[in-house]
């Protein structure tokens, strides 16, 4: 007759070799571990949104216009010319780009300014210490008359304008239109100041001939 101990267990014998422990809950057929996970199941960082994206393009394009600004302000300058009084040099419709931090003039440069109001290109042809004058003969600098290039008409005084001859001084230069006949110039206003003057011409674009 089998008895057995209060408080103990009975272990029933798997086989005739040995006792069988249970295997845990992660071990048991179907469980998968961590490591295993499903790759489809981890979260990924989220897109970026369309707003964001345009946000970021309108900020760039902001900044570049800004900075495109500041260099056509105190740089660079663009006028559109509709005055004949530089003939054939510049004509009527031409885009002017000029450079506003050179101020060291000599003759033959083209300039930028504003006279009563009105934008003007004008030709350098003295500057400071040269003597001009104007004569029937036409103009001179420094007593030697004047073989201009381009300039297909006399170069006269005016009646109501200034009296010649005069010396500049300093910072001063003497503008004259190439097309002669009627046009504002020094003539008419007579020396610039350096000062007053926008800036050198560096570039032509004639957009009539596009």
């Amino acid at each position: 007759m089998n008895t057995r101990e209060p408080g103990r267990k009975s272990l029933q014998p798997a086989n005739a070799i040995g006792w069988v422990k249970e295997p845990a809950p992660m071990e048991r057929e179907g469980a998968v571990s961590r490591e295993n996970a499903p790759t489809a199941s981890r979260k990924h960082p989220p897109e970026p949104s369309v707003w964001r994206e345009l946000r970021s393009l309108c900020l760039k394009i902001a900044v570049i216009a800004g900075i495109a600004a500041l260099i056509f302000q105190f740089v660079y300058g663009f006028h559109y010319n509709v005055d004949p009084s530089m003939n054939p040099a510049v004509k009527d419709g031409d885009l002017v780009l000029f450079y506003r931090l050179d101020r060291k003039y000599r003759a033959g440069d083209l300039v930028m300014l504003s006279f009563r109001g009105q934008s003007q290109v004008r030709r350098v042809v003295a500057t400071a210490g040269d003597t001009v004058d104007i004569t029937e003969d036409g103009l001179k600098i420094n007593g030697a008359l004047q073989q201009e290039r381009d300039i297909y008409s006399a170069t006269q005084r005016y009646a109501e304008g200034i009296e010649f001859p005069l010396t500049l001084r300093e910072n001063e230069v003497f503008i004259l239109g190439d097309a002669r006949e009627g046009v504002t110039d020094s003539r008419i206003y007579g020396p610039v100041n350096v000062e007053d003057i926008w800036g050198k011409v560096i570039t032509l674009l004639r957009r009539r001939s596009l």
